[in-house]
């Protein structure tokens, strides 16, 4: 941090690497996914690799075809690891340290909005929300089902502020991820980036967010020494 100040009025909050570790129920959803389509000699960090490639809006064959995963088998891997990855969040993610006590504090003061790239329903993630203990502080909930085009789409930052009754030039969205950094800029909004995903500093600032911060746990001080 060098002292710089961000004035918004609502903050839009990427998920997955924001505000909760996601590694392990990316290992275990691909360990899932080669156990079904019979792939065992596969290494599961695959499924953190893929991740990296979706977050960036790439393509991942090469990932697969290097694995012997070609063809029909391809697809089937793919299901079977998106729908293992959403059977074991709610048992595998794990909270970045404090964030609780972050959410509180940023939303005494601004209203948030919780946006995010899975392909989920409202009623889903609200559950993994409840037992994270995070819904109480959002004010909106959307996920890539609320819309047409996910990140890097600006739709869902727009739909997000529009429920938050905020004009989008007057928001900020805080992420890990590359397509939301994307999104961000096609939608005018400041663009915070966090160190707790699956990206690192470099990777990031190759985008050019407006901020990059270790974790979200350095919000409150940016945004106008809020405690």
């Amino acid at each position: 941090m060098t002292g710089q100040r961000l004035k918004v009025r609502a903050l839009l909050i990427d998920l997955d690497g924001t505000l909760v570790d996601i590694t392990e129920a990316l290992v275990e959803a691909a360990k899932q996914a080669l156990t079904t389509i019979g792939f065992h000699q596969v290494n599961p960090q695959i499924g953190v690799e893929i991740a990296r490639q979706l977050q960036s809006n790439l393509p991942f064959d090469n990932l697969l075809h290097e694995s012997g995963i070609v063809g029909a088998t391809k697809q089937e891997f793919f299901t079977a690891y998106l729908d293992a990855f959403h059977d074991v969040t709610l048992k595998k993610v794990k909270p970045i340290p404090n964030v609780q006590t972050t959410l509180r504090t940023l939303s005494k003061h601004l209203p948030l909005a919780l946006v995010t790239r899975r392909d989920v329903s409202q009623k889903q993630l609200t559950k993994e929300l409840q037992s994270l203990r995070f819904v109480l502080y959002f004010k909106a909930i959307l996920t890539s089902q609320d819309v047409t085009q996910p990140q890097p789409s600006p739709e869902i930052l727009l739909k997000a502020a529009q429920e938050l009754r905020v004009p989008i030039g007057e928001c900020a969205v805080v992420t890990d991820s590359i397509v939301d950094i994307q999104a961000g800029k096609a939608a005018g909004v400041q663009t915070i980036a966090v160190l707790t995903g699956l990206f690192s500093r470099k990777e990031l600032e190759k985008w050019k967010p407006n901020f990059v911060i270790e974790n979200v746990n350095y919000l409150p001080d940016l945004l106008n020494g809020f405690s």
